[in-house]
């Protein structure tokens, strides 16, 4: 399966991400979404398929998510999340 997809960086969270197909847009997100996320800023359009490389989410659950949905809400990272072996991120949690 692939999609093109449109990608909108919600204005309320740094992080968060909305992925939906790019024929309907922002009218396959429910009003009251829209209102909790806030304004939008198109980042990206892309041709999504199961074999394509995304940060922070992987494309099956997206492509799954939009095909069931109409969208799929990508949430900022946790700090709370492991941080890794990383010596700089370490280094800069405690400040």
């Amino acid at each position: 399966m692939k999609r093109l997809c449109s990608i909108y960086r919600c204005a309320k969270k740094e992080g968060m991400y909305v992925y939906v197909n790019k024929t309907h847009g922002l009218d396959s997100i429910p009003k009251t979404l829209l209102r909790q996320i806030g304004k939008t800023e198109l980042v990206m359009t892309l041709l999504l398929t199961p074999n394509t490389q995304l940060a922070l989410a992987k494309a099956n659950e997206v492509l799954q998510a939009i095909e069931e949905k109409g969208f799929y809400l990508q949430m900022p990272p946790s700090l709370q999340e492991p941080l890794g072996d990383n010596p700089i991120v370490i280094k800069n949690t405690k400040l």
